[in-house]
């Protein structure tokens, strides 16, 4: 299932070994041979052979909802579990010692670049100590959270995992935007990640209002943004739409799953029927 991963020669694969150092020193890069959201326990515990701990992590069961996704229960429960859907094609964990980073068979084909980015973005969400999944952020404020908006259940894991993204955006950005020229390949591409998303923002706003777009899948969009809205950036980074511009705060940061669940609240009370 899994084997040694080494990014391409070239000027990102160059800066790697130094990030890898510098934030996730010992983090250990696997290749998957098979994609997944989450792995199965037995596939997951061939990581045993390949590090040398696991350190399975388990929440109290009252913090998610009857009716959330089967999966949300099982990554609360004592089963050894590893990745969630939308973890995308770079994934890591922290129950092993030394945390491992996964790629995906869905990025073959993909620059360099690219995957080499992605793979600074997870040794930098792995230093900064954050949890490993959206749980770990809300705590018992998830079914806070599930409580405050009209979503069926998959949709509201949906809104945590993009409410989670955007404040973990806010501290991996400012990361990035001081690699202008010690990492300049890897900065490159995060501007370039960044300016990707600007087209698909305009005019995501009326899209929601008018119902063209569920609120949920414009959250993920506009969430993913604001790791790429940052003072000092290129025109200051790009530009994200309202609602989800009040999640591009310091408050946010201050106030993390309790700012999040009272700007859902809000943010659905004044949307139209």
């Amino acid at each position: 299932m899994f084997g040694e991963y080494a990014v391409d020669a070239g000027p990102a694969a160059a800066e790697l070994p130094a990030v890898r150092a510098a934030h996730a020193p010992g983090a250990l890069v696997v290749e998957c041979e098979r994609d997944f959201e989450t792995l199965d326990p037995a596939v997951a515990e061939e990581l045993a052979l390949l590090t040398d701990a696991l350190e399975p992590h388990t929440y109290p069961a009252e913090w998610v909802p009857e009716n959330a996704p089967e999966l949300l229960h099982r990554y609360a429960g004592d089963e050894f579990t590893v990745g969630m859907p939308g973890d995308g094609g770079v994934a890591w964990t922290r129950q092993t010692d030394p945390p491992t980073v996964f790629v995906k068979p869905r990025l073959e084909g993909s620059p360099d670049t690219f995957v080499a980015f992605l793979l600074a973005e997870a040794f930098v969400e792995i230093g900064l100590g954050v949890p490993e999944q959206f749980l770990g952020f809300f705590e018992d404020q998830y079914a806070e959270l599930a409580a405050a908006v009209p979503l069926s259940a998959a949709d509201t894991y949906q809104l945590a995992a993009a409410l989670y993204t955007a404040y973990v955006g806010l501290q991996t950005r400012e990361v990035f935007a001081e690699w202008d020229d010690e990492f300049s390949v890897l900065y490159d591409a995060w501007v370039d990640a960044g300016e990707r998303l600007e087209p698909r923002l305009s005019g995501l706003s009326g899209e929601v209002a008018r119902g063209e777009t569920a609120f949920p899948a414009a959250a993920e969009l506009a969430c993913s943004a604001i790791k790429h809205s940052v003072a000092g950036a290129p025109e200051d980074g790009v530009e994200v739409p309202p609602p989800f511009a009040a999640l591009d705060t310091s408050a946010y940061l201050d106030h993390g799953p309790t700012y999040a669940v009272e700007w859902a609240r809000k943010t659905f009370e004044k949307l139209p029927d």
